[in-house]
């Protein structure tokens, strides 16, 4: 991987990270789904690891309204 893509990555993860913050959303896939809405075409290969979904997700859980 080239660092560009390794940068471009970064900032897809970073972004889904705000999403997932926003408490707008219900775990990863529903922020995956957010992400190609917004233009991230390559969205599923970033979040393909299990950790980078479970950390999505738990960011969702915290986020919302208790």
């Amino acid at each position: 991987m080239m660092h560009g893509d390794d940068a471009r990555l970064q900032a897809l993860r970073a972004r889904a990270y705000q999403l997932a913050e926003t408490g707008r959303f219900d775990g990863a896939h529903a922020v995956e789904q957010a992400l190609v809405a917004e233009g991230w075409a390559n969205a599923a290969a970033a979040l393909q690891s299990s950790y980078t979904r479970k950390a999505i997700s738990e960011r969702c859980l915290a986020a919302k309204p208790h």
